[in-house]
């Protein structure tokens, strides 16, 4: 036990990898907001709001590498970590700078901005903040700490700056402003405030776990009190928990209306062509839009008790089976009939498609004209009653096919029996004949072979 237990702190041992002198200078000189830093602010405000305007994933990404906003958050954490007031009254006073100009700055731009989507979904992703939020910022803060303290940086920096969406909540508070949307604003800032808090916090227990240093021993110097950031986080974390368990519990109920509607498609002699999540009523309504002829009293028995397998009371199942007064738009009815037709004709063409293929198995109709062409070179004409028709000539007998027609029918008929008709330049002895027949036996591995001569 002590040789593992030894084992493991060597896995986690840094002493030997870290640069504490070094990660704290840098750290002192990114948290300014001059020079570069302002343009490099100015360019990911820009390129950000221009990604969540168009919905472009991978825009928004570019504008979280660019930004410097989490400097002076590491810089607030690394303050507190070694108890440096100045460090942590300037990190605080930057990132407020910062802030603001980006909100301002992101404001600006959608009020000038002629696009408006009518679906931003971009930007309604950054309203609805979680305990998933949460968990990313504070183990991304971890992860950004870590990698700013190693001697050899790597590029975990960008994957910390693009998992702890800082620029992106920023902006959509200024679209929020924008279009005067209390909803946008503070969604927004309550999952940058989560972020940045977080980060501040893996930062801080980063700095105490790796016993970066102190600036100072002084005993009187105000301490961070315990209780007073518990208290905090507790705040910050209880809405976003609550969020969290209502994402789940709605994913759960669309999951499960889904799996419902999709079972009971066709139901009777009608279908669902549509159904819709009532979140307005407590516990929540699945509304099933009918078309088709209305459902009897035993159909819409066997669809409840259907939907109480998939966690549904009756109760929550509410049916629109009048289509017109229940839709607006006709067409969108009109629309699900055609697709359920469409999946008929199409089931029918899969089952034409397989009875032809069931019917053409273990006839190489090809393969066996040609083999006994070579065999036989007066054969001018093969005709199998499941296959096709080869010709070797360049004249072929037009009348063959209404004398295949009247040989098929006076033969008596069998599910398993393959029937074949030659044509040759001369008659064929009956000798010769009765040998193609044997050999055909063998090549299509059926007894039940008859070959007729034209």
């Amino acid at each position: 036990m002590s040789r593992f237990s030894a084992f493991l702190r060597s896995l986690v041992n840094m002493s030997d990898q870290l640069d504490k002198e070094g990660t704290s200078q840098s750290i002192r000189k990114n948290i300014y907001f001059r020079g570069p830093n302002v343009v490099i602010l100015f360019c990911a405000i820009i390129i950000a709001s221009v990604g969540l305007n168009v919905n472009s994933i991978p825009v928004i990404i570019g504008a979280m590498l660019i930004s410097p906003v989490m400097a002076p958050i590491l810089g607030f954490g690394f303050g507190l970590g070694i108890q440096d007031d100045g460090l942590v009254k300037d990190s605080l006073r930057n990132f407020l700078v910062m802030v603001l100009i980006s909100i301002l700055a992101s404001t600006l731009f959608f009020v000038l901005s002629p696009l408006k989507l009518e679906h931003p979904t971009e930007l309604l992703a950054r309203t609805n903040p979680t305990i998933y939020d949460v968990l990313i910022a504070l183990f991304g803060g971890f992860a950004g700490m870590l990698e700013n303290s190693r001697k050899e940086k790597g590029t975990v920096l960008s994957g910390v700056a693009i998992a702890t969406a800082l620029m992106p909540p920023l902006c959509t508070v200024g679209y929020g402003i924008s279009v005067l949307s209390l909803k946008y604003i503070l969604g927004a800032l309550y999952l940058f405030l989560i972020n940045s808090i977080f980060i501040a916090l893996a930062t801080f227990l980063t700095v105490r776990y790796l016993k970066y240093p102190m600036v100072s021993a002084d005993s009187d110097r105000r301490r961070l009190n315990p209780n007073a950031l518990a208290a905090i986080l507790l705040v910050l974390m209880v809405p976003s928990v609550y969020s969290a368990v209502q994402i789940v519990r709605d994913s759960n109920v669309r999951i499960n209306a889904s799996k419902l509607v999709e079972k009971n498609k066709s139901i009777g002699h009608g279908f669902i062509f549509d159904y819709q999540i009532d979140n307005s009523t407590k516990p929540v309504s699945v509304v099933l839009y009918m078309a088709g002829e209305r459902l009897s009293d035993s159909d819409r028995d066997n669809l409840l008790d259907d939907a109480e397998s998939y966690g549904f009371s009756r109760e929550q199942i509410v049916f629109r089976e009048s289509a017109s007064t229940s839709r607006e738009n006709v067409s969108e009815v009109m629309k699900e009939v055609y697709k359920h037709s469409e999946q008929q004709i199409a089931a029918l063409n899969d089952t034409i498609e397989s009875l032809r293929s069931s019917l053409n198995e273990y006839l190489p109709v090809e393969a066996v004209s040609k083999e006994l062409h070579a065999q036989y070179p007066t054969i001018t004409q093969l005709v199998l009653t499941r296959g096709e028709v080869v010709n070797f000539a360049s004249a072929a007998d037009t009348a063959a096919a209404a004398a295949d027609s009247s040989a098929l029918r006076q033969t008596e008929p069998s599910k398993s029996r393959v029937i074949a008709i030659i044509t040759s330049s001369r008659k064929m002895p009956d000798d010769v004949v009765k040998t193609i027949e044997r050999w055909l036996k063998v090549r299509l591995n059926n007894e039940d072979v008859i070959v007729m001569q034209h």
